[in-house]
């Protein structure tokens, strides 16, 4: 076998954008050979999709797992809406989903490097990258070990999903809660479970802007300040999710909705937790007209 160094696989992953480990496996195979060493790396699809790193992947899917008592709520990206509506890209969200909930890892880099079926989650996607022709990336996930149930809700194929994390006694009632609060979560969007968790500088911003607000409307300090502390109350209902008013019964908040829940089936319940993601929320998308696009094709011909 033909010597290499560590220089040698820097150059070849500059060259092919693979992944070190991808690179010294394939100058190994190739007997040192930096050209059959790319050419190894195209064939195993891993150069193409190194390729597609500059391409900008905000479509894509959130997808939710369950085994037991252990829940997860994953998003992952691709580059276009039909290649995210499609089975492949789903059996690939559903197959890491699996993998999370086995290992629990605490990053999505921790995650990459994590053992299925003999190579790692990043070749993985890598290598489904070629197969689908996009650029695949896993942004973010949530893992939940629940004492009692967890709950997952997506909404519109992977649009947007919820989880929750309910501590109770599993029953057909709590079930029909945890549903009827993930729907809620979904319409409401809270930020926030409790206002214990809402930060103090989020709230003094808030009493700076809605002081400033009411004080130009002429209303005296005294009363400004009354008024100021209705909006706080209300900011809490409106973002705190036990504070909500229930979707289906506006009558009743979340907090008063589990509560009477545990009081009808005699055992203790509290919701621990709850996330939802948004898909692609955050995410640039690429956007050129066509002027834009023809005028990239003329400066590169001139080139």
């Amino acid at each position: 076998m033909a010597a290499f160094t560590a220089k040698d696989v820097m150059t070849l992953r500059e060259q092919t954008g693979a992944g070190m480990m991808d690179c010294k496996r394939a100058l190994v195979d190739a007997d040192g050979d930096m050209d059959k060493a790319a050419e190894l790396l195209r064939e195993r699809g891993i150069a193409k999709a190194a390729k597609r790193a500059s391409k900008i992947a905000a479509e894509g899917v959130v997808y939710a797992h369950v085994e037991g008592k252990t829940g997860v709520l994953l998003e992952v990206n691709c580059e276009s809406d039909f290649v995210a509506k499609g089975d492949k890209f789903h059996e690939l969200a559903a197959e890491i989903a699996k993998v999370i909930v086995a290992n629990k890892p605490a990053t999505v880099e921790e995650l990459l490097t994590l053992d299925m079926n003999g190579k790692t989650v990043e070749t993985y996607v890598q290598e489904q990258t070629a197969v689908i022709g996009e650029k695949i990336s896993v942004r973010r996930f949530t893992v939940y070990e629940s004492n009692g149930l967890v709950e997952t809700y997506i909404h519109m194929g992977g649009t947007m999903g919820v989880m929750l994390d309910f501590d109770c006694v599993a029953s057909d009632a709590t079930k029909a809660l945890a549903h009827d609060v993930a729907l809620h979560v979904a319409f409401a969007k809270p930020q926030y479970l409790t206002a214990a968790e809402v930060p103090a500088e989020t709230i003094e911003k808030e009493k700076e802007i809605m002081t400033k607000e009411v004080m130009n409307e002429g209303k005296p300090a005294a009363i400004a300040e009354k008024i100021v502390l209705g909006k706080i109350k209300k900011y809490y209902e409106e973002n705190c999710l036990l504070d909500q008013k229930f979707v289906k019964d506006d009558k009743v908040t979340i907090s008063q909705l589990i509560s009477a829940v545990a009081k009808e089936s005699g055992s203790p319940v509290s919701l621990k937790a709850f996330c939802f993601y948004v898909m692609g929320q955050g995410l640039e998308k690429k956007s050129e007209d066509l002027s834009e696009e023809v005028a990239k094709q003329v400066e590169a011909m001139k080139k």
